[in-house]
């Protein structure tokens, strides 16, 4: 049985696969960064409904959730060079996609992957604040920018955290695609080190632990945040509330 199974095995390459952690820990938050930003602009598009732009964003919304992320990470891969190409046919410049790190394309790909999904956690984020608060900041003279960051994006962050933590947890795992742009993760490491010994189920039990680990890490940080922000919720509350008793 020894032959066919080592257990030891499974513990034994976790400190081999450590070296491929930080590109994984870099595609996912580099991503998950990119991914709010894009999927908040893409939120207040289709809250605001501008011609020309709202039914763009809705179609790559429905396109993206529509696709598997590997289908999406192979287009972007592929799909790069062959703009980059028509850009210099038709423009007479001589833009090289062989320069470009093949990070770039799963970094691209990850994150309008995400930002589709988070973009909707986003806007039923937004459309549950209070509009009255939002009238009374425009009524003391705050502009539309100052009352999205210092009323809405605050008060929606609370509402839509549990899902943004999810969202975390999803990118960590669709890093392990990312070996389809040539990107050597802890998966296309893992699967080199296997190649070795031909000990492929011991190394995927190996990689299960530390994805198992990372998205704990990740549940863990986000229930402090979820607990920290009902705190400071509550507070929000009381102090409209006194206020309102004082009027």
């Amino acid at each position: 049985m020894a032959n066919v199974f080592d257990w030891k095995l499974i513990f034994t390459n976790i400190p081999e696969l450590m070296k491929y952690l930080p590109i994984t820990l870099e595609v996912t938050f580099i991503s998950y960064i990119m991914s709010l930003i894009v999927g908040l602009l893409v939120a207040l598009i289709k809250i605001h409904k501008p011609k020309g732009l709202y039914q763009l964003t809705a179609f790559y919304v429905s396109f993206t959730r529509g696709t598997p992320v590997l289908v999406q990470l192979y287009l972007t891969y592929f799909g790069i060079p062959l703009v980059l190409q028509y850009i210099n046919y038709k423009r007479g410049t001589n833009f090289n996609a062989s320069f470009i790190p093949s990070i770039i394309f799963a970094l691209v790909a990850l994150s309008l992957n995400s930002a589709a999904y988070n973009s909707e956690f986003i806007r039923a984020a937004i459309e549950s604040v209070d509009r009255g608060q939002i009238e009374a900041a425009g009524s003391i003279g705050m502009t539309p920018w100052q009352t999205l960051r210092r009323i809405i994006i605050p008060e929606a962050l609370v509402v839509a955290l549990p899902s943004l933590g999810n969202a975390l947890i999803n990118m960590a795992k669709s890093t392990s695609l990312v070996y389809t742009c040539a990107v050597v993760d802890i998966t296309a490491g893992g699967k080199l080190i296997a190649g070795r010994n031909y000990r492929y189920f011991e190394m995927y039990l190996s990689l299960s632990i530390i994805y198992w680990v990372i998205t704990l890490v990740i549940s863990i940080v986000f229930g402090i945040l979820e607990k920290k922000s009902k705190v400071g919720e509550k507070e929000i509350v009381k102090i409209n509330d006194r206020n309102k008793r004082i009027a």
